[in-house]
């Protein structure tokens, strides 16, 4: 059994996805695993991971929308509010996606599928420096 991890630094610009999916598979490959199991993990609350279809940009713009309608940057709605009108809310939509992803690995890959993309979802609206780990393990 090999491990192997690496850490990736994404800058945003704001709300958004980001996709991050050929720096992953470009590290992935590099390693000498054929099979195994790729965590990749964000270590923010107001930020996240997904897997998304990655051919058509409409996708992201309405899991924007969506995401700002059921959490809205309402300041009279929350108690949380120190940090500016986004930043409950980008807790919120952090707490309702994922932070971790298990991708497997076959044939020294990450088995995505075709219109498969990986992102960081940033949920503040000014731009963030985000910390995201790679973990692999495999043979």
């Amino acid at each position: 059994m090999k491990q192997a991890q690496h850490t990736l630094a994404i800058t945003t610009k704001g709300q958004g996805l980001y996709e991050f999916t050929d720096q992953v598979v470009n590290w992935v490959s590099g390693q000498g695993i054929a099979a195994g199991l790729l965590t990749v993990f964000c270590s923010h609350t107001s930020a996240s991971l997904t897997i998304q279809e990655n051919a058509d940009s409409d996708v992201q713009r309405d899991l924007l929308t969506f995401f700002a309608n059921l959490a809205p940057e309402d300041s009279a709605l929350y108690r949380h509010t120190m940090e500016g009108p986004d930043d409950m809310p980008a807790h919120i939509k952090s707490a309702l996606s994922d932070v971790s992803l298990s991708i497997p690995v076959q044939e020294g890959r990450p088995t995505l599928g075709t219109w498969q993309g990986i992102y960081l979802f940033e949920h503040r609206t000014r731009p963030h420096n985000r910390t995201v780990i790679l973990q692999l393990m495999g043979t």
